[in-house]
This record gives structure tokens, sequence and C-alpha cells, in this order.
């Protein structure tokens, strides 16, 4: 840790094709780190970290102009081709390990509250190791996906996931529960489920309430089709750790 009372953060965010909300996501985000590290809570040295998951627009020079601006470390990453959100997700936690002493994940929409991260900071600074954000209520989504949502981790824990109802990527972790995974990630080559693993590294674990925010800007660029991808890796993950 750079300073005893002041842990090292980077929050990572994974995006894809975000050129109308990403301007937005970097002033609130910046504007959040700022306020942390002048209540002394975070180090100077934290920052944010970028994951362009093969975007076709200009999410890569909005970036780019962040880190010309900030001179911050890490940098950011760009994927050359689409390789999922979990992906992209895995790319951004296993860079910044080197750099951070806790990282928190967010999706650049920031329908997650960035309000809960000082509750997550909290709780890391208390002694847990994994701090995941939990939506305290679905009223901003639609029918379909309330119902769908709701059956899917109905499914995942009747097959034994260790998975926490209405939590997403939205999550602190420390450096021992990165390297943690790390180790898990590098055994396994395919069907990754990051919700239903983290939760099961066997670390000190909070769980911070918050409410599920609109979309700043732009359409939400995870599909049906994506969705049904991620919940066929969460049975699959299931059952194998169910059925070994």
């Amino acid at each position: 840790m750079a300073n005893a009372d002041k842990p090292v953060l980077v929050i990572v965010i994974p995006c894809y094709n975000e050129e109308e909300v990403l301007p937005i996501t970097i002033d609130k985000l910046s504007a959040k780190i700022k306020e942390l590290v002048s209540n002394n809570i975070i180090c100077e040295k934290s920052s944010l970290l970028f994951v362009d998951d093969g975007s076709k627009d200009r999410t890569w020079s909005i970036i780019e102009k962040y880190h010309a601006e900030n001179l911050s470390l890490p940098y950011s990453v760009r994927l050359p081709k689409n390789r999922g959100h979990q992906n992209a997700l895995i790319c951004g936690l296993l860079h910044s390990r080197e750099y951070a002493d806790a990282v928190i994940s967010i999706d650049a929409d920031l329908q997650d509250d960035i309000k809960a991260i000082d509750n997550m900071l909290e709780a890391y600074v208390s002694g847990c190791e994994i701090v995941l954000g939990v939506r305290s209520k679905r009223e901003n989504d639609g029918l379909f996906k309330r119902i769908s949502a709701g059956f899917f981790y109905y499914i995942m824990r009747f097959l034994g996931a260790d998975i926490v109802k209405n939590h997403a990527d939205f999550r602190l972790m420390g450096k021992k529960a990165l390297e943690a995974l790390a180790a898990v990630l590098a055994e396994k080559q395919q069907g990754i489920f990051l919700r239903g693993i983290i939760p099961g590294l066997g670390f000190k674990t909070n769980i911070v309430y918050y409410k599920r925010q609109k979309r700043l800007a732009g359409k939400s660029k995870y599909t049906f089709w994506k969705m049904f991808k991620l919940a066929l890796n969460g049975i699959s993950y299931s059952i194998k750790k169910k059925y070994p």
C-alpha cells in the first residue's frame, strides 16, 4: 500500500461503443476520485482505467484524451476486437492489480450509483477484501428483465452457485482477492462467470446496497444474446461446481 492510511484505488470501466456517455462518465468518476483524495480516503495516485472492448466509434480517442490530460497510471487498454464484457472486465482487473491496493469495477453507463463507492471503501478499510454492490430495487428495469433476472438468480442458487441476488459486476476487490482471482482464471479456459467465482474466493466480504440509476446517455450494448450467453456460462459454471 502506498500509504498506510490511504490505499491506491483504480476504477476499472469496460467500454464498448460508449462515445455518447463516456465524457460524462469521465467527468463524474474523475470528480469522485478528487473528492476521495481531498477527504484523505484514497491516495493521490488513484486513477481510472478503461478497457475499450473493440469499439468502432470514438471511444478510444476519448480515453486517450483523458490520459493525455491526466498522465495517470495504469494506462488504459484497447482490445483489438470485441471480446465481450466479462473478458474486457477481466483484462482490466488483471492489468490494474500491479498498481492498485483496491480495484472497483463499474459499467460506463454509471447506472451503478457512484455514491456507493464511499461505503465500499469504508468496508475495505475495515478489513473486507471483497465488497459487492447490490441493487436495492429494479424499478428502472422493464417487466421482462425483472422476471428473467429473478428466474436467473433462482436457477443459479438452485444449481449451487455462490451468487448474490441483484449483484452484477459493481464491486470492490483488494489486492489479495485479485491475486486469488488471477490464480483461478489461470486454470479456467472458458465458461468464465465472475459473479459465481468471486464470492467463492473465501475472503471477508461485505455488501453495499444502492439504487440503480437511469442510463446517462446512449443505449445499452448488453443485448439479449449477450445476456443469454452470460446465463449459459453461469449455468455451466454452476453445474460443474455441483457435479464436478
